[in-house]
């Protein structure tokens, strides 16, 4: 009988403890009561197990800058598609809604920028505009950073109903876009033959909507260039320029997300000067690309046999302190 009180006591008096624990408040969220000078940044991409594209190739090199990340992964894959296989899942539009409304539930909704990257259905999509027009609801000032993964050297990746959605509904809302050479022909309908052409569907970029625009890659004349736009106040020639990129002869995965990623970290750095935040953002991708052709080769492999997977660890001291190789040319 002494046992069974002394148990009972006990039990006793650890309810009080239980309850009061269960009364506790939740603690801040830091990243919200103490935010960093840079910002929060929600990315919806998407995820593989292994190897570095969409949030595994984003996330990393954007909380080095100093950015806090909340990723949410469009599919969770085992590894990218490129592969002879993969398994995994594709989140619906209802099921990133139930997403938002959680957070919303819980006040962490507030958000400085949205990142998005390749989107495979029409239905999706759409649950993206609805999640803009939230966030906005709670920060007016959102910056949306928008690559309209599509396609590219002429392939569509995604269905052609989702060139649609991105020119009438997306682009207008995107605080900047970066296109590569044949989602920006898609967006604008302009085929881009010449320095000329790619300045010119710039130009229509900003009419529609973002200030900023970065064409991330062109093949021109047997040269590689990228080619930044910034238009300050609408109506106003945007500030152009461009970036002569050395080529390296292999085929790389997750390089798009990762480029845009870092434009919008060191754009947001450099808010009044894209050709900065560009040529930081290209050195940076430069050097690990580098890297990695030099760790295949040094594997033994041939690094032009298949698509290489991205060294996005072992390269963070690029991505934190990039030496600036490839500069910007502005155009008159």
């Amino acid at each position: 009988m002494p046992f069974s009180l002394s148990t009972t006591t006990t039990l006793r008096l650890r309810s009080p403890i239980r309850n009061s624990r269960s009364r506790m408040s939740t603690p801040p969220v830091l990243s919200l009561a103490l935010p960093s000078d840079t910002g929060r940044v929600l990315s919806i991409q998407s995820h593989t197990v292994q190897g570095y594209v969409g949030n595994k190739s984003a996330v990393f090199p954007l909380q080095l800058l100093g950015y806090d990340v909340d990723p949410i992964n469009s599919v969770q894959f085992s590894n990218h598609t490129g592969y002879p296989t993969f398994k995994g899942q594709v989140l619906n539009g209802e099921q990133l809604w139930e997403l938002i409304e959680g957070l919303e539930a819980n006040d962490l909704l507030f958000y400085t920028h949205l990142l998005t990257g390749y989107i495979g259905s029409v239905s999706f999509l759409n649950t993206i505009l609805q999640v803009i027009n939230k966030l906005r609801s709670v920060n007016p000032n959102l910056t949306y950073v928008c690559d309209p993964v599509m396609g590219d050297e002429g392939k569509l990746y995604v269905p052609e109903e989702l060139v649609h959605v991105y020119r009438e509904k997306v682009v207008p809302l995107a605080s900047m876009l970066t296109p590569n050479q044949f989602e920006a022909e898609k967006l604008t309908g302009l085929r881009i033959n010449s320095e000329e052409d790619g300045r010119e569907a710039c130009a229509i970029l900003h009419a529609a909507g973002p200030s900023k625009v970065v064409i991330t890659s062109i093949t021109i004349g047997g040269l590689l260039l990228l080619i930044g736009s910034h238009q300050k106040e609408k109506g106003q020639k945007p500030e152009q320029f461009k970036i002569l990129i050395d080529k390296i002869p292999a085929y790389f995965t997750g390089t798009g997300d990762l480029m845009t990623a870092l434009l919008l970290g060191w754009s947001n750095k450099y808010p009044d000067s894209l050709d900065k935040a560009a040529e930081l953002a290209v050195s940076t991708l430069q050097a690990l690309l580098r890297r990695t052709l030099d760790d295949y080769q040094r594997a033994g492999y041939d690094p032009t046999s298949s698509s290489l997977e991205i060294r996005l660890i072992q390269s963070q001291n690029e991505i934190r302190s990039p030496n600036v190789e490839l500069k910007a040319e502005r155009y008159s």
